[in-house]
């Protein structure tokens, strides 16, 4: 039963990042659940790392950032403090981007 349950943790299209621990997190839980409206963020908190993800895509804008946190955000913060990511990442100036092409 076990390794059912394994194969079908590799079998879903949740998407976003895992952080490590930082005075970052809370601002980024907020923000992942104001700008993927409509969206279920699912927040795993093992202590020393967080995960944050959804289903298919979860966008994370630098604005809501900034408002979140209460002062001046830059995206290569987010990269430093993350410690690994699900789905594939796009990243600009004004946000980052975790996605699947292909759902399956």
């Amino acid at each position: 039963m076990t390794t059912q349950n394994t194969a079908d943790g590799y079998r879903n299209n949740r998407v976003g990042p895992v952080l490590r621990l930082s005075e970052i997190t809370e601002g980024v839980i907020e923000a992942a659940r104001e700008d993927n409206p409509g969206k279920t963020i699912r927040v795993d908190d093992k202590i020393a790392y967080v995960r944050i993800d959804t289903e298919g895509e979860l966008v994370l804008r630098r604005a809501t950032l900034e408002r979140t946190l209460g002062r001046p955000f830059k995206m290569s913060e987010l990269e430093v403090n993350l410690g690994s990511f699900a789905g594939r990442i796009e990243t600009t100036d004004d946000h980052v981007r975790f996605y699947y092409e292909k759902m399956l």
